[in-house]
């Protein structure tokens, strides 16, 4: 009986260290299913608020297609303007908007409010490199560099660069001779650092292009006032740390002009005098336009309802009202930090 009774006890203990085994193995086994769960949620998630973000991306191209293909203006003809009062603005904080079980929030910019990197002349490129902590030769070797890297032929400036130079390099390769054909390639420039480009890589541009009117003008004045026009910037369309880097230029003047473009955009030198002062207005004249060009930055965040799951897509598109589909997708960009388009 002592025995039975012995056996009866190991017997309860291997069947308590079964349960306990069993209770684990279930255990992580509902562990991995909720895992498994919540990856596949998240995994729909994110899939929805992407497509959110893209619906965001074409219902910011069907409106700058709405308002930006519109007929140039005919002198005695008046155009409907009621279109413009709810047109998406560049540069404005555009209100999120519902979609499907989610929303997306666009923010639109135009590379007119960028320094052209292929029409950028000496003065503008040494404005572009004032933020940096440069020396007057290194100032130099990039300014002439640049120019050097953008014309043909194979005589360099004094402190620029050829082909005799970046053959020499360790590992060689062969000036451009020829425009940007985009930011990155600056990189390849003699001077250029990785420092210097971070900082101006949301600055600058190489895409401009003609605008629709210049297009289609019969007084366009010719390659010169459209490479001069190039030279300026999009007051409308400037980013505050484009703005700092013009002449005379305030912190309290950037203020009132983010101000100034949370209603409306600049339409006329009046309305810019009146907000920068006539003085600064005069000393500006060089440097701002209020052109802009088909080139659109647009950024969409797809968002979904009770979640913090966002998706984020920048796209570089061209609207021209001359192609088929009336606009062009230029990059494309997925999981764009939208922290980046926080500047005014």
């Amino acid at each position: 009986m002592k025995l039975l009774n012995n056996q009866k006890g190991i017997a309860l203990f291997l069947v308590l260290w079964v349960l306990i085994l069993l209770s684990v193995i279930v255990g992580e086994f509902s562990h991995a299913m909720r895992t498994e769960i919540n990856i596949a949620r998240n995994f729909r998630d994110e899939a929805q608020a992407y497509y959110f973000a893209q619906a965001g991306i074409y219902q910011a191209i069907f409106e700058l297609i709405k308002t930006e293909t519109k007929p140039p203006q005919i002198q005695g003809v008046e155009f409907d303007k009621k279109q413009d009062k709810s047109r998406w603005r560049i540069n404005a904080d555009i209100a999120a908007e519902n979609f499907a079980e989610g929303s997306f929030k666009v923010k639109i910019d135009n590379e007119s409010g960028k320094f052209d990197l292929n029409a950028a002349d000496e003065n503008v490129l040494r404005i572009m490199l004032a933020p940096f902590k440069l020396d007057a030769h290194q100032k130099d070797v990039i300014v002439d560099s640049v120019q050097d890297w953008r014309e043909e032929g194979n005589f360099h400036r004094l402190n620029g660069a050829k082909n005799d130079y970046y053959q020499s390099l360790p590992e060689p390769y062969s000036c451009k001779n020829a425009d940007f054909d985009s930011i990155e390639e600056l990189l390849l420039v003699r001077g250029m650092t990785q420092e210097i480009y971070d900082g101006l890589k949301e600055m600058i541009t190489v895409y401009r292009g003609d605008t629709y009117e210049d297009k289609r003008s019969v007084f366009g004045g010719g390659d010169y006032a459209k490479t001069a026009g190039k030279k300026k910037i999009n007051i409308n369309a400037a980013s505050a740390e484009v703005l700092r880097l013009l002449p005379k230029m305030t912190e309290e003047i950037i203020e009132n002009i983010i101000e100034y473009r949370k209603d409306k955009d600049f339409e006329s030198d009046a309305e810019i005098a009146a907000v920068l002062g006539p003085g600064v207005q005069t000393a500006l004249m060089p440097y701002i336009t209020l052109k802009k060009y088909p080139f659109f930055t647009i950024t969409s965040m797809g968002m979904l309802q009770d979640s913090d799951i966002r998706q984020v897509i920048r796209v570089l598109v061209e609207i021209d009202p001359a192609m088929d589909k009336k606009y062009r997708i230029v990059q494309w960009s997925d999981r764009y930090d939208f922290s980046k388009q926080s500047r005014n």
